[in-house]
């Protein structure tokens, strides 16, 4: 049973973008007009809060955990604090399929009304059917004093709740819903892939789905709204794969990153971006309302959120199977620009999760070297579950194409002048010849997945062959070491995982 909303002064319920857009104008600061019409908030929060983020448990659990009783002690707190203030309420699904869609709803503060308008666009609309799942309790007002940065977020899987005291960040909304449905879709035997979803036409016309998995920052939305052969965007940031390759879509807008939107790299991001429909977060906004997507002067981790229905898509209901699975990792020495991968090493790669960190995830992540299991922060549990449950699904997939893809560089960072960077052409004709089949591959010595050796419109064989660029600039005692030291690293960092598959671990 749904928990019950507390009290309130006052609950607007479902208010409409425009009543919205007045209370933000009327009682928030630091909210600008920018010269597209639409509404920029600095927020005080420029990232989601993991280290104040907490699974309410008395069981062993490798996240953050608080006890029932703790919980409950927060939770009166909160519910007390909300008793004299005005609320908003946000209802809607998670996923449109009335089969497999997900009753969702935020309660928040009035004074912060960009955050319900924001979710707004991203739930799908309520209807007669429509019965509550998901809750989240939201007071940005409400700090939570010694805890990590005086904030919280205490995540309740018994009865789906997540509550969020202090943060002014959207993002702990979208993901409180989304770490809930995590648990939800593993609970039916799928898993929740943090991915963009886009389908493309195959030689006979018909549809084909690729997921693309990433961590923010490593190109995720980018690669899933660039078209290619007339592939259409889906979905940018979660989705369920379950037995067979069946989809589960899950939300009816985008949440992108602005830093660095180009319309010419990213022209539908950048169109769904500057209209007045739009809302913005944190990005940089000059007094006279001029935009400057390229200024990281406050975060690097400005967001947007717009309606799908703003731009060319395809309809999320009832997408066709799984055909192509990308892992998406943003490296800086010798991964290739693209890989293939088999399904042993699908699930391993899967679980290394490899990128360099970016603001999204907060100071802690930013510039460094990062593993995270599935490219997805919010699981619940245990990682090798992910794995596990991964390579079980894989196997009721024979026909679906893995690939790694490198959206970072070759041969060294971006300071050093010999390295190369794969630019977003290259990932684009990767895709483009993915999906039209015609790469040619070999099988690379060192990695034992297969690299490619012709990729039509790649201009570099050195961002697809690595060592052609470390053996022409006398560094293959160097790309030898690192060969060896990142296969160590790999299969410790998979030792790490009690109950993670042999299997896995035994193919790197």
């Amino acid at each position: 049973m749904p928990i019950q909303l507390p009290s309130a002064k006052s609950v607007e319920v479902n208010p409409s973008q425009a009543e919205m857009r007045e209370w933000v104008l009327e009682f928030m600061p630091r909210v600008q007009e920018t010269e597209y019409g639409n509404l920029n908030y600095t927020a005080l929060v420029t990232a989601r809060l993991s280290r104040s983020t907490f699974f309410v448990t008395e069981e062993e659990n490798p996240q953050n955990t608080i006890s029932r009783a703790e919980y409950e002690h927060w939770a009166a707190l909160q519910d007390e604090y909300i008793a004299d203030k005005e609320m908003i309420l946000i209802e809607g699904y998670i996923g449109p399929d009335p089969r497999h869609r997900t009753g969702s709803r935020v309660l928040i503060e009035k004074t912060q009304a960009n955050i319900p308008a924001m979710q707004q666009q991203l739930y799908f609309p309520k209807d007669d059917d429509w019965e509550p799942v998901f809750t989240v309790i939201y007071t940005p007002g409400l700090g939570a004093p010694g805890k990590p940065d005086d904030r919280l977020i205490l995540v309740d899987l018994d009865a789906y709740v997540t509550r969020v005291f202090g943060s002014d960040y959207f993002g702990e909304s979208k993901m409180g819903g989304l770490r809930m449905w995590n648990h939800y879709v593993y609970r039916r035997g799928g898993l929740a892939l943090h991915s963009g979803l886009k389908v493309f036409p195959d030689v006979n016309g018909e549809e084909r789905s690729a997921l693309i998995l990433g961590l923010s920052g490593t190109g995720k939305t980018t690669t899933t709204f660039r078209q290619q052969l007339g592939s259409l965007p889906v979905q940018d940031d979660f989705n369920a794969l379950m037995p067979g390759g069946e989809i589960h879509t899950t939300e009816a807008g985008c949440f992108a990153k602005t830093y660095g939107l180009d319309p010419d790299d990213e022209p539908t991001i950048h169109g769904g971006t500057t209209r007045p429909d739009a809302w913005l977060e944190n990005t940089w906004v000059d007094e006279n309302g001029e935009v400057d997507f390229f200024n990281d002067s406050y975060t690097a981790n400005g967001r947007s959120t717009f309606p799908l229905a703003n731009i060319r898509h395809r309809d999320p209901r009832e997408v066709p199977p799984a055909s192509v699975l990308l892992l998406l990792n943003r490296n800086e020495n010798i991964i290739p620009a693209v890989a293939k991968l088999e399904r042993r090493q699908a699930a391993a790669y899967f679980m290394l999760g490899e990128t360099k960190g970016t603001s999204a995830g907060g100071a802690a992540e930013a510039g460094k070297n990062l593993r995270v299991p599935g490219t997805n922060p919010f699981f619940f549990d245990n990682d090798a579950l992910q794995g596990n449950r991964l390579l079980e699904l894989l196997a009721t997939m024979p026909d679906l194409e893995v690939y790694l893809m490198n959206t970072g560089r070759v041969g060294g960072t971006d300071d050093d002048e010999r390295s190369k960077k794969v630019r977003i052409a290259h990932s684009s004709a990767v895709l483009e010849a993915i999906v039209a089949d015609t790469i040619t591959w070999e099988m690379d010595p060192d990695f034992g997945y297969s690299i490619a050796t012709l990729v039509p419109g790649f201009d570099d064989p050195e961002l697809l062959q690595p060592r052609r660029l470390y053996e022409r600039q006398g560094r293959l005692d160097e790309y030898a070491s690192i060969v060896a030291s990142l296969t160590e690293e790999r299969r410790a960092y998979l030792r790490s995982y009690p109950g993670l598959a042999a299997e896995i671990v035994e193919s790197i």
